[in-house]
């Protein structure tokens, strides 16, 4: 960037008093309150933070197969220019996007200048955030949301404002965005419940007997069925709980409740 704007950051801007800040949060909590899809969620997450100068968010999900993958397809909820979009896609920003990078190490949340200045950062991901800059992306936050699976979330705010965040305005957008995070997944959840209890019986006894080590000929001869038969309902299974590998399904199955291991 010509300016060097991630290397020098600016001073925080001037930002709303602190009982403001307690009013507005305590207002999107009660908006949050009894909403069912996740789209309305990010919807008054992005209006909450649109009260802080930060017009772009994203919310995205890392993870392979998290027993419960909370918002696994949603890079879908995402509102950054669409030119920044079409961008980071063509570019392949996706390996080497910095911000997953430093997510994977944090547990709080961290301004992209820290991310940029990091001695650890390669020309290569400065650019990064110098093309999301000339895209309108000038400053902005992630906040790691990690969670008991294998995976995490990040979500971020941007604006297009080099002023840095306060740290105040950080903790209020943190909280926000783990409020959203713990709703968006007990949604998700709620659906999932709602296929699993969807399994007939058979499939029910196939996952068990995979959950205990069986291979699908030892489940076929247990059961009285062919093995084409058991690999036919395992696969039912897996897609009615959203996860590939039988292994997951079984967890999942357990941890909802539907089989006893």
């Amino acid at each position: 960037m010509s300016d060097q704007l991630w290397l020098v950051p600016s001073m925080p801007s001037q930002e709303p008093a602190k009982e403001a800040f307690s009013v507005e949060l305590g207002r999107f909590l009660e908006q949050t309150d009894g909403v069912a899809r996740s789209e309305q969620l990010f919807d008054l997450l992005s209006a909450f933070a649109l009260q802080h100068e930060c017009p772009w968010i994203a919310y995205s999900s890392h993870s392979a197969d998290q027993i419960l993958k909370s918002v696994r397809r949603a890079p879908a909820l995402m509102r950054y220019p669409d030119e920044w979009q079409e961008h980071y896609v063509q570019m392949g920003y996706d390996r080497i996007d910095p911000i997953i990078k430093k997510s994977r190490k944090e547990l709080g949340a961290f301004r992209w200048s820290e991310a940029y200045n990091d001695v650890s950062t390669t020309e290569v991901e400065r650019r990064f955030f110098d093309d999301a800059a000339t895209f309108g992306l000038k400053s902005g936050v992630s906040i790691p949301l990690h969670g008991p699976g294998v995976g995490f979330a990040i979500m971020s705010f941007a604006r297009p404002s080099c002023r840095e965040l306060q740290n105040k305005t950080i903790t209020y957008l943190q909280l926000a965005a783990l409020h959203f995070h713990l709703r968006a997944a007990r949604v998700v959840n709620s659906r999932c419940i709602e296929k699993a209890l969807n399994l007939s019986l058979r499939e029910q006894e196939c996952i068990l007997w995979a959950a205990r080590g069986k291979s699908s000929w030892d489940i076929g001869v247990i059961l009285g069925i062919s093995e084409n038969t058991v690999n036919f309902h395992i696969k039912k299974v897996l897609r009615k709980l959203d996860v590939t590998s039988r292994t997951v399904a079984a967890i999942k199955a357990a941890s909802l409740g539907i089989i006893e291991l």
